[in-house]
């Protein structure tokens, strides 16, 4: 019998989920100037494990605060703060779900204003049209072996301070994606070339994480199921990296796709026309799941897809196709915390798609802009109104659905420009 969504899920390792619904990872920027965790983190994740998904997966926790993507980042680097994580890890498995920790280290997608000169694979700078990341700088030998052992270092404080799994995260062009890229992975040296190298990173990586919790904690990835750009990662080294993945004993793989340079997973660039072509609901409602029916086969793990599911007969289908045995929830959750508990019951039949509503009005850009900049402006646009919903609700207010893409743009410059100014004066006085 095909799962439902209140299905139980059991895990290689032995963990079982509640049923087959996931909070996936929303950057939150809610750390402290020291980028520790907050009440107001605690609030937040307090909400949504109140909310019914049987899976809450945690914003990227950074393992180097050198080297951050946006200024309220989580980070677990020699800074302190574990009796906050143990209450953030508390307060997110309120109702009994399991809570897993995102481990990221973002490289070259690390702004300017935090790291002049962020660590990559290569010194192949971002190629798209602004300044606000700084030219990266190739990772030595030293370097990469010291980003493995700090991925297995943050692994096992996630553990021993409450959280229930971990998430590595491998895709959205952070440094392990940037590694598996040929685009930004040029090294001639064992870390780069043919895909055994450029996939070597990873696979230490989950190895060292493994060894750091043990075999009966959950150690799941977030992988691309393409890079959807020219000379990138590509669906069929997915499939190749997938398999590798299984037979390293990962228990969760989740499938994701894009970067900052092509920002499919926000529903932007080329990405939903570049997916393998079939004439159906659930590949419209879903970015990603057809990519998941072909890597699927290959994978030793269950596997999760997120990235446009906005309807309970599109999610049912999707678990009935055998394509994804979990289903991934990110923007829906940035104003409705308890959308699990409708889906679970049958009271909702669709969750929001602000993404759909939020446009620029005519003007706001000038009138010669290309189609390219108006798509970029009104994606970063959006991913400052969901931001700012998950601060308003950290913060104990309601979201405001009434806010225009125009006020978020500006809104959320202003934030970041504050939580970045606290976080510099934070460093002045160590």
């Amino acid at each position: 019998m095909a799962p439902t969504l209140d299905t139980p899920l059991d895990l290689p390792c032995g963990a079982r989920i509640s049923n087959r619904l996931c909070k996936v990872a929303l950057t939150e920027g809610l750390a402290d100037p020291m980028n520790r965790a907050t009440e107001r983190l605690e609030r937040l994740y307090r909400a949504w494990s109140l909310g019914g998904a049987g899976l809450v997966i945690t914003g990227n926790v950074q393992v180097d605060r050198t080297h951050l993507e946006r200024p309220g980042n989580v980070v677990v680097d020699g800074n302190g703060g574990l009796d906050r994580l143990r209450a953030y890890a508390a307060a997110g498995r309120t109702a009994g779900n399991h809570l897993w920790m995102q481990i990221n280290h973002p490289g070259r997608q690390t702004s300017r204003e935090m790291n002049a000169h962020p660590l990559a694979p290569s010194a192949v700078a971002l190629d798209i049209p602004d300044d606000a990341f700084g030219p990266p700088r190739e990772a030595t030998e030293a370097e990469i072996l010291d980003v493995i052992g700090r991925f297995a270092r943050v692994a096992r404080t996630a553990r021993e301070t409450g959280f229930s799994g971990v998430q590595i995260h491998a895709a959205h062009g952070y440094l392990i994606s940037q590694f598996l890229s040929p685009i930004a992975n040029r090294r001639a040296d064992a870390w780069g070339g043919r895909l055994e190298n450029r996939a070597r990173l990873l696979l230490e990586i989950v190895a060292a994480v493994r060894g750091a919790v043990g075999r009966d904690f959950p150690v799941a990835v977030k992988l691309n199921s393409a890079d959807f750009q020219a000379g990138g990662f590509t669906h069929e080294e997915a499939v190749r990296v997938a398999r590798w993945l299984g037979e390293a004993g990962v228990d969760l793989l989740e499938l994701s796709g894009g970067t900052y340079e092509q920002m499919v997973m926000v529903g932007a660039g080329e990405g939903a026309a570049s997916a393998p072509a079939k004439e159906s609901t659930r590949r419209r409602e879903a970015y990603f799941l057809d990519h998941a029916a072909l890597i699927k086969p290959q994978a030793q793990m269950p596997v999760m897809v997120t990235g446009g599911f906005r309807t309970r007969a599109g999610m049912m289908a999707a678990l009935a196709s055998g394509a994804a045995d979990v289903i991934g929830l990110g923007r829906p959750m940035c104003t409705h915390t308890d959308l699990p508990q409708g889906l679970l019951n049958g009271a909702l039949a669709r969750v929001p798609a602000w993404e759909n509503e939020l446009r620029l009005a005519p003007g706001e850009l000038p009138a010669d802009a290309e189609a390219e900049m108006r798509l970029r402006v009104e994606a970063l646009g959006k991913q400052g109104w969901f931001c700012l919903q998950l601060i308003r609700m950290g913060e104990g207010l309601a979201p405001d659905l009434t806010m225009s893409l125009t006020e978020a743009l500006h809104a959320y410059a202003q934030s970041e420009a504050r939580t970045a100014e606290r976080l510099q004066l934070a460093d002045h006085h160590i």
